[in-house]
């Protein structure tokens, strides 16, 4: 089994090159892959991320939810 990996706010900000903000609210919104809670810490898994731009980056309902079983 391999470990994902990982990303906090900022490094999902300079991967898609957007304002913090805009991670947040597009979370919020559903519009994007959620974050993992790690206590008081959110964090992104890469590969999720990754497979949401490949797909074009849905938005909400229409954003299929692709689990890798491993």
């Amino acid at each position: 089994m391999t470990a994902a990996t990982l990303l906090n706010v900022r490094e999902v900000s300079e991967m898609l090159g957007i304002s913090e903000r805009t991670i947040y609210r597009l979370s919020d919104a559903g519009d994007m892959p959620q974050p993992v809670k790690l206590g008081a810490s959110v964090r992104w898994r890469k590969q999720e991320l990754e497979n949401w731009v490949d797909d074009g980056c849905p938005k909400g309902k229409s954003r299929k939810r692709s689990r890798k079983s491993g």
